[in-house]
Protein backbone atom coordinates (compact mmCIF):
# COMPACT_ATOMS: atom_id res chain seq x y z
CA UNK A 1 0.00 0.00 0.00
CA UNK A 2 1.30 3.35 -1.02
CA UNK A 3 0.59 6.92 -0.43
CA UNK A 4 1.98 10.07 -1.79
CA UNK A 5 3.23 12.85 0.51
CA UNK A 6 3.75 16.21 -0.25
CA UNK A 7 5.28 19.07 1.64
CA UNK A 8 5.01 23.03 0.81
CA UNK A 9 6.45 26.45 1.75
CA UNK A 10 9.44 26.30 4.32
CA UNK A 11 8.85 22.56 4.63
CA UNK A 12 9.67 21.72 1.53
CA UNK A 13 12.83 24.19 1.33
CA UNK A 14 14.23 22.86 4.39
CA UNK A 15 13.54 19.44 3.29
CA UNK A 16 14.78 20.05 -0.46
CA UNK A 17 12.04 17.67 -1.36
CA UNK A 18 8.15 18.73 -2.47
CA UNK A 19 6.71 14.96 -2.30
CA UNK A 20 8.20 11.40 -2.37
CA UNK A 21 5.74 7.99 -2.08
CA UNK A 22 5.31 6.06 1.10
CA UNK A 23 5.27 2.33 1.32
CA UNK A 24 2.51 1.94 4.09
CA UNK A 25 3.43 -0.54 6.75
CA UNK A 26 1.27 -1.63 10.02
CA UNK A 27 3.39 0.74 11.83
CA UNK A 28 2.33 3.73 10.07
CA UNK A 29 -1.52 3.55 10.42
CA UNK A 30 -2.11 7.20 10.86
CA UNK A 31 -1.18 10.70 9.91
CA UNK A 32 1.06 10.99 13.40
CA UNK A 33 2.52 7.75 12.98
CA UNK A 34 3.93 8.93 9.43
CA UNK A 35 5.30 12.38 10.47
CA UNK A 36 7.06 10.17 13.80
CA UNK A 37 8.33 7.75 11.07
CA UNK A 38 9.48 10.74 8.42
CA UNK A 39 11.25 12.82 11.46
CA UNK A 40 13.41 9.88 12.73
CA UNK A 41 15.33 9.98 10.05
CA UNK A 42 16.85 13.11 11.45
CA UNK A 43 18.58 16.03 9.96
CA UNK A 44 16.35 18.53 8.35
CA UNK A 45 13.57 15.74 8.57
CA UNK A 46 12.75 16.69 12.23
CA UNK A 47 10.75 19.33 11.04
CA UNK A 48 8.67 17.14 11.12
CA UNK A 49 8.75 15.63 14.95
CA UNK A 50 5.96 16.31 16.86
CA UNK A 51 5.62 19.12 19.10
CA UNK A 52 6.77 21.39 15.67
CA UNK A 53 3.80 23.81 14.07
CA UNK A 54 2.87 21.30 11.16
CA UNK A 55 -0.54 21.06 9.73
CA UNK A 56 -1.67 18.38 7.74
CA UNK A 57 -4.61 17.05 4.94
CA UNK A 58 -5.22 14.59 3.68
CA UNK A 59 -7.09 13.71 0.26
CA UNK A 60 -7.31 17.74 0.54
CA UNK A 61 -9.03 17.91 3.55
CA UNK A 62 -7.51 18.86 6.95
CA UNK A 63 -6.54 16.06 9.42
CA UNK A 64 -5.56 15.54 13.15
CA UNK A 65 -2.68 13.65 14.12
CA UNK A 66 -5.18 10.14 14.85
CA UNK A 67 -6.32 10.51 11.09
CA UNK A 68 -5.99 6.85 9.56
CA UNK A 69 -3.85 6.50 6.48
CA UNK A 70 -5.46 4.30 3.46
CA UNK A 71 -3.51 2.80 -0.13
CA UNK A 72 -3.91 5.83 -2.82
CA UNK A 73 -4.07 8.45 0.20
CA UNK A 74 -2.35 11.78 -0.74
CA UNK A 75 -1.12 13.45 2.46
CA UNK A 76 -0.22 16.98 2.75
CA UNK A 77 2.27 18.81 5.05
CA UNK A 78 2.28 22.41 5.64
CA UNK A 79 3.61 24.87 8.16
CA UNK A 80 0.48 26.94 9.81
CA UNK A 81 -0.50 30.22 7.44
CA UNK A 82 -0.81 33.15 9.11
CA UNK A 83 -2.34 36.11 7.89
CA UNK A 84 -2.24 39.70 8.43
Amino acid sequence: MAIQVLFFASLREALGVSALSYELSSAVATVGALRESLAAKGGDWLALAPGRAVRAAVNQDMVGAAHPLKDGDEVAFFPPVTGG
